[in-house]
């Protein structure tokens, strides 16, 4: 009876024996299959995909009306209107951005452009009066009186990124009294920078 006992217990034994690898190896099997799977992608960490992407720029640019027709008037009063929408775009994309908006004007004649048949572009006024702007930028506006050189009628201030402004100016012309009829023409250069 003490020897079959004996004989179980040494049975028991060997079982666990050759139970014991297989359960190691089947532990192990598959962490050194995931390790071998996450070894290109990462030191042994989660892994890490760096990504990037470019943000594209552009220019800086302004659109005006090609022609305008500022009204009528007898010698001796002033005739002003609307000029039409004056945009700036900048799309530059600056961290700091700023631009300076210019205009000056050649003087009004009519006929043949005798002395009597010219107003000097210093009698007209240019007025951008409300600004409005997208993205983040400052405008201030400024009211000129328009002569032969340019001069700023709108500054661009404290801007970042892209961004617009667009203004419809007013001109207004003191025509003189001794001012003979007809249709006088000007024009008017703006400019931004």
């Amino acid at each position: 009876m003490r020897r079959s006992l004996t004989v179980a217990l040494a049975a028991g034994a060997v079982i666990g024996a050759t139970l014991a690898p297989a359960a190691a190896f089947a532990s192990t099997g598959p962490v050194s299959h995931r390790a071998a799977r996450t070894a290109p992608n990462s030191a042994g960490g989660d892994p890490n995909t760096t990504m990037t992407f470019t943000v594209t720029v552009g220019g800086l640019t302004m659109t005006a009306p090609g022609a305008a027709n500022i009204g009528s008037g007898a010698p001796g009063t002033t005739i002003s209107g609307p000029l039409g929408t004056v945009t700036v775009t900048d799309a530059r994309a600056l961290i700091s951005a700023s631009w300076t908006a210019t205009a000056s004007s050649t003087n009004f004649t009519t006929g043949g452009g005798t002395p009597a048949e010219t107003i000097p572009a210093t009698d007209a006024n240019y007025n951008p009066g409300p600004i409005t702007t997208t993205g983040t930028i400052t405008a201030t506006g400024s009211d000129i009186t328009l002569s032969n050189a340019a001069q700023t009628v709108v500054a661009g201030t404290a801007g970042s990124g892209d961004n617009t402004a667009s203004w419809d100016p007013t001109i207004a012309v003191a025509v003189p009294a001794t001012a003979v009829g007809g249709l006088y023409t000007a024009t008017l250069t703006q400019s931004v920078s």
